[in-house]
């Protein structure tokens, strides 16, 4: 079974297909957004990643979501709910970490078929 690679940079890509699989890499959004403006770039890069794979939103199997603050949960939430497929919702987990930099307020990575 071949192995594509999104975007691949010295050390990750940004994606990967394996079968009718793609995983995409952790999304951030820009430094300077506050935690609604970051999950919206990310939202919108997933889906630029998600049709460079072939696939959509709708295909989503996974997503894991990383808050820098659990006090952003229901900001983060207002805008995955008008973003995520209401006829397709994938399984998800939402949990509180320490991210990269302090200035990234989130961070979503998700896993969807092809």
């Amino acid at each position: 079974m071949s192995i594509r690679r999104i975007e691949p940079g010295h050390r990750m890509s940004m994606g990967v297909v394996h079968g009718n699989v793609v995983y995409l890499a952790g999304q951030v959004g820009n430094p300077d957004e506050d935690v609604k403006a970051q999950t919206r770039t990310v939202l919108a890069e997933i889906d630029r990643l998600l049709a460079e794979a072939g696939t959509d939103k709708s295909k989503l199997l996974y997503t894991q979501i990383w808050l820098a603050s659990m006090d952003d949960f229901a900001a983060m939430n207002e805008v995955w709910d008008s973003w995520v497929d209401p006829a397709n919702p994938p399984a998800r987990a939402t949990g509180e970490a320490k991210l990269a930099t302090p200035d990234y307020l989130v961070e979503i990575i998700v896993t969807a078929a092809v």
